[in-house]
């Protein structure tokens, strides 16, 4: 019996607040004393305790099988020290318990910006082939245990994915 996967690869497109829209939003530096408007992260945080850490990644590499999805709090990820990484990504789909294949997107995201992803966005990430890179990441305290919902692509369609 044959156990390989099928690796299918995905293209990383450069993030712009316009293509990242159905996922969620890009947050770019603005001006010390801008008002807060519609460009600025609209949070979803009041099921629980925020909660804002630094984790320290290790060499990620470019490849998945499987994808997460919380569906209580928005998360917002980005990188320190300007280096770049990469996201994929799926638009909720509270209907289903599992993303649609087809609407699986990848993005090259630059270390001078954020995204954050709306309630329910389908996220694999954050990759990298930098050797360490410590991200900042905002969503509740018990997101981890209580809200982490995960698809297994190599499990229901014997699938990995490479981002390119």
């Amino acid at each position: 019996m044959n156990t390989s996967k099928t690796v299918q690869q995905l293209r990383a497109e450069w993030i712009t607040p316009e293509n990242f829209r159905r996922y969620g939003q890009v947050i770019f530096p603005s001006k010390d004393g801008k008002s807060f408007d519609a460009e600025d992260a609209q949070l979803v945080l009041d099921k629980g305790i925020p909660r804002f850490y630094i984790m320290q990644l290790q060499r990620r590499g470019r490849k998945f099988h499987k994808i997460t999805r919380h569906v209580q709090c928005t998360q917002c990820l980005g990188s320190l020290e300007g280096k770049d990484w990469l996201m994929a990504v799926c638009p909720p789909n509270n209907s289903a318990n599992e993303p649609e294949i087809e609407d699986i997107a990848a993005f090259r995201i630059p270390g001078n910006c954020f995204i954050k992803l709306e309630i329910g966005t389908w996220h694999a990430g954050p990759y990298f082939e930098h050797e360490n890179v410590s991200f900042y990441n905002l969503e509740l305290g018990d997101t981890n245990v209580v809200d982490h919902f995960t698809h297994d692509f190599s499990l229901s369609h014997n699938l990995e994915y490479e981002m390119v």
